[in-house]
């Protein structure tokens, strides 16, 4: 037998061990793999989680008819279980004035219906603009589609001409194109500070 024909033989009976030898290695490592990863949620969190639909960090964004930006996040919104309304918690808006002005909303909870074009903010609710004026109430709804909105209870501010409290209060544009405005009504009352409204 040539040199040729014994490495042929060799080969033969080298090689299948060799893959022999490389399956059982295989197995071997997947057997030390750890299968048993810990989730960061409980049976019950994950359980009331499928039951209510919850969606964590839900972002909003649109633009009015108009072209100004409304943006709109909460930390976690559920839709609810079988009969309940949908809500969200730290309810934030942000809306983006053509003239370069800022409205910003904060509450405690909050429901978004893009398919009505509403928001509405619930609890603790702070409203601000970038001219100075800061506004607190219980409830305000918004609109998606336009800067407007109103609050149909009591609210209490400040503003450059000093400190107000009023029954209701809305806000909006009185024209197509005209600048945002807020009314206050029912029962008005303005404690004004001259040195305030010089500044």
């Amino acid at each position: 037998m040539d040199g040729h024909s014994r490495m042929v033989q060799f080969f033969k009976v080298v090689l299948p061990l060799v893959a022999i030898l490389m399956l059982s290695t295989v197995f071997l490592l997947s057997r030390s793999i750890e299968t048993n990863v810990s989730v960061p949620f409980t049976q019950q969190d994950i359980d009331e989680r499928l039951a209510d639909q919850v969606v964590t960090q839900p972002n909003y964004r649109g633009t009015t008819r108009k072209g100004e930006e409304v943006q709109i996040e909460a930390i976690r919104a559920t839709q609810g279980r079988e009969g309940s309304i949908p809500t969200a918690a730290e309810f934030r808006g942000r809306m983006n004035l053509l003239d370069g002005g800022v409205i910003t909303l904060d509450s405690n909870s909050g429901m978004i219906r893009p398919d009505k074009n509403t928001a509405t903010f619930v609890g603790d609710v702070v409203i601000t603009s970038t001219d100075g004026t800061e506004i607190t109430t219980d409830l305000l709804n918004t609109s998606l589609d336009e800067i407007r909105g109103d609050a149909p209870g009591q609210v209490n501010g400040t503003g450059i001409i000093g400190n107000f409290t009023a029954g209701s209060m809305s806000f909006g544009t009185e024209k197509t194109d005209g600048p945002v405005h807020i009314l206050f009504t029912d029962g008005v009352k303005l404690i004004y500070e001259p040195q305030r409204a010089e500044r």
